[in-house]
């Protein structure tokens, strides 16, 4: 059964996370300049205790089992979520985007973040609250991505020119060739033309928007509270934008875990789809993610061990 939690939980969670956001814009990045490794290990600590203390107070204020189901989806996002971050390594580096200039495009791009999912999450809520014939629908879909990502095999050509935001951005939309600054909109002969700056945001908004496809109905399958599910995304989602800066050579370190990944997007879409004929408990689904990941991580450090 979903929980209604009141509006005021709603408006004091975004107005609390647009505060933080504005402390890190205008105060402690205001400067364009590199992220240091030093910085990013601090803001991902920062979130991720930001993280918990929601936890306790979800805990204290809706009960247990909210608490039980956002730390699941929260766990959940961030797992499903870390192949993004790769792929924003890849935009980033097709399009050749100063090391001071990517924060700008990270920040502005988790404001649209938290609109468009957002929108998801409250779709998907009502859709499966009228529709409850959906819920099979996303189950089997998440048993066929995570599929599809076990067998998939890496392909190391990446050619962004035939991405069809990017063909039809630069079919539409007046661009210029360089960049100006940290801009996202120049002038050229008086007219007000959008730089390759603005080109990677709307590409990163994008990727975003696919990734979210199988990382929302995976979170659906844990609660169908939307707060808890908003809430959840969103905090993930401001850990590992700041985890970013320091990841690149994270997949080459835990090969594993892919697999992993794969695995918890079968066992949840399979949870999805037996949902009306035995309940998992919030817990049990928590420690099976936990296990999983658990278990990749330690075969991939075994495997780098060997090859050592």
């Amino acid at each position: 059964m979903t929980e209604i939690v009141p509006s005021s939980f709603w408006i004091y969670f975004n107005l609390s996370i647009l505060a933080l956001l504005g402390l890190d814009l205008f105060f402690v990045n205001r400067k364009n300049k590199a992220v240091s490794v030093q910085s990013t290990l601090g803001w991902v600590v920062f979130w991720i205790f930001v993280a918990l203390l929601f936890g306790v107070w979800i805990y204290n204020y809706i009960g247990s089992t909210a608490a039980t189901e956002y730390l699941t989806a929260y766990l959940i996002e961030w797992t499903l979520s870390v192949d993004n971050l790769f792929v924003f390594i890849i935009v980033f580096n097709y399009f050749k985007v100063p090391d001071e200039y990517q924060h700008r495009v990270l920040f502005w791009g988790i404001l649209g973040a938290l609109v468009l999912r957002g929108i998801f999450i409250s779709a998907g809520v009502t859709l499966i609250h009228h529709f409850e014939w959906l819920v099979y629908l996303f189950g089997g879909f998440l048993v066929f991505t995570g599929i599809k990502i076990f067998f998939h095999k890496e392909d190391d050509e990446t050619d962004l020119s035939k991405n069809i935001i990017v063909r039809f951005m630069r079919k539409f939309v007046p661009l210029s060739d360089e960049y100006d600054g940290n801009k996202f909109f120049t002038k050229r002969n008086a007219k007000l033309i959008a730089t390759p700056l603005f080109l990677v945001l709307i590409v990163i908004e994008f990727t975003d928007l696919i990734f979210a496809v199988d990382s929302i109905p995976a979170s659906l399958s844990i609660s169908k509270n939307a707060f808890i599910i908003y809430c959840s995304n969103v905090l993930a989602v401001l850990g590992l934008r700041s985890l970013y800066f320091g990841i690149s050579h994270l997949m080459k370190i835990f090969k594993y875990l892919k697999f992993g990944i794969a695995i918890i997007l079968v066992f949840v879409g399979i949870k999805m789809l037996i949902a009306e004929f035995f309940h998992l408990p919030p817990l049990f689904a928590l420690g099976t993610i936990i296990t999983i990941l658990f278990v990749s991580v330690l075969f991939s450090l075994r495997a780098n061990s060997n090859e050592a």
